[in-house]
């Protein structure tokens, strides 16, 4: 008996051993230390806790670096620019233990200042930047509003509502799981023939009239619709949500056509966000944008919609159409806008100031006045100012896509509700976790 117990006992300490080792490597694989799978880490610490100060107000910076989490003795070469601008200032600076302090200056009108560190290690450069800010809150367009702006837009939407309603809808048995239902939307735009497809999620067995809806526009590119299941959680939590793209483009396409489209039509001198930019009538970005309004013509007919809820929600391009859409389309009563793009695009006309995404000031005779003047029609600053849902912002300080200075543009724009998330540290990104909460957001904010 006592073997046996013995014998039993060794079996599960062999057992706890096995499930240990199975539990760590699980574990590693869905937690690895930051920084992810590299030899260098990098940090830079303002002494303003929220990296922010007031013109005038000089800014220092701690800077750390690390190699294999042991402390770097080294020179760093810095730049300094204002944000998206071409450094004004270079120098060197010497790490002791790994440490150092740099005062970076200040800046006499609002705005970013971008700081640039290189590290050259046995032929490898090893960068980092951080930017820190300087009266944000006084931060205000250069772009601004036509005069008959809302009229150029009415006159559209009315004209293109003449055309009825007309969608196909083919259940996606692939993205339908045991709590959801998906279907692929074929949605005509106008008459000229325009589309859009999107992915349709419902709650399974959605009752009618009983779920708020979610229109999620895209970020920019020619690409397929990607992870259509990774926001699964909105129809699990009782959403109706429509995930789109916005070139007519059927996204079960193979990833090697929309390579060969992307590269054909969308890598010369701008793409698609500079095509047809001489005249407001022929901008590409006029059928999406009425495109949006379609979209939530078609949420708008679900009988499963609850009459009273309809939410927008994307990041980047998709955050510039998220506030179009609640600029042109009062039935939107919840926005989400992760660093929108497309905002104060013009701003670069006027000598050091920031502008935002696409960077035309970067493109062969884009920004030209007679451009400008199309672009005032399109520029997410111009719909901000029409925004009478409340909206919910996030943004990081250290984008080079969608830079602070254009976001905080936009959010000074707006005179709505609003909320902010703003982390200092994001570049051109957010976390699952952050996503997840513009969700919750949606959902504590609901009419009822």
């Amino acid at each position: 008996m006592k073997d046996y117990n013995k014998n039993l006992f060794k079996r599960k300490l062999c057992l706890f051993l096995l499930m240990s080792v199975f539990l760590f490597i699980s574990n590693s694989v869905r937690a690895e230390n930051y920084p992810y799978r590299s030899d260098y880490l990098w940090v830079t610490v303002p002494d303003h806790p929220d990296w922010l100060y007031e013109t005038g107000e000089k800014a220092t910076v701690e800077i750390q670096l690390y190699k294999y989490g042991v402390p770097c003795d080294c020179m760093l070469d810095y730049y300094l620019s204002d944000d998206m601008q071409e450094p004004d200032k270079k120098g060197s600076v010497k790490l002791e233990n790994g440490r150092a302090k740099l005062s970076i200056g200040t800046r006499q009108k609002p705005g970013f200042r971008d700081l640039t560190l290189n590290f050259s290690d046995n032929g490898t450069v090893v960068s980092h930047h951080v930017k820190v800010g300087f009266s944000v809150n006084k931060l205000v367009p250069y772009t601004q509003e036509p005069s008959d702006f809302m009229t150029f837009w009415n006159s559209n939407i009315n004209e293109m509502r003449k055309m009825p309603l007309r969608y196909t809808k083919e259940l996606a048995k692939e993205y339908c799981t045991d709590k959801i239902d998906c279907y692929l939307i074929k949605l005509l735009i106008d008459k000229e023939g325009h589309s859009m497809y999107g992915y349709l999620f419902y709650p399974k067995d959605a009752k009618a009239g009983s779920c708020p809806a979610v229109l999620c526009p895209p970020g920019a590119g020619v690409k397929t619709i990607k992870e259509p299941l990774r926001h699964k959680y909105y129809a699990e939590n009782g959403f109706v949500r429509f995930e789109i793209e916005i070139h007519g483009l059927d996204p079960r396409l193979p990833k090697a056509t929309f390579d060969d489209l992307s590269h054909a039509f969308n890598a010369n001198n701008g793409g698609y966000l500079e095509n047809g930019v001489d005249h407001r009538d022929r901008y590409y970005m006029k059928h999406v944008y009425l495109g949006l309004i379609r979209c939530i013509d078609l949420l708008a007919s679900l009988p499963e919609w609850d009459g009273r809820n309809m939410a927008v929600q994307g990041g980047s391009q998709g955050g510039a159409l998220a506030l179009v859409t609640a600029g042109l389309d009062k039935r939107i009563t919840q926005c989400v806008v992760n660093h929108p793009a497309l905002s104060d695009m013009c701003a670069y006309m006027d000598k050091g100031r920031t502008g935002g995404y696409p960077h035309f000031n970067k493109m062969d005779n884009v920004l030209t006045p007679n451009n400008a003047k199309t672009l005032s029609y399109y520029d997410v600053v111009n719909f901000a100012r029409h925004v009478v849902s409340p909206v919910y912002m996030t943004w990081g300080y250290n984008d080079n896509t969608c830079p602070p200075t254009t976001s905080y543009v936009v959010w000074n724009t707006l005179k709505c509700k609003k909320e902010s998330l703003i982390t200092p540290i994001n570049e051109h990104w957010t976390s699952d976790a952050t996503e997840f909460g513009q969700m919750q957001w949606i959902k504590s904010h609901l009419l009822k």
